[in-house]
């Protein structure tokens, strides 16, 4: 069984209104990796999901969920 990790970081972001700029400095990783994450193309470390995590004020698990 192979199991993926969806996100919220997208939805998340446009409710907060801030760019994936704001949200890479936030979190202190670059843009590039913001857009990855929210397409789905890189699972962030467990230290950076949480630190994208904290910045929406959000349980880790809200933004990242198995599927």
């Amino acid at each position: 069984m192979s199991e993926t990790i969806i996100n919220l970081v997208h939805e998340l972001r446009r409710e907060a209104k801030i760019t994936q700029e704001d949200l890479a400095e936030a979190v202190g990783v670059s843009r590039q990796t913001i857009i990855a994450i929210e397409r789905g193309n890189y699972t962030p470390s467990i230290l950076l999901a949480l630190k994208i995590a904290q910045h929406f004020h959000q349980p880790l698990e809200k933004v990242f969920q198995l599927s």
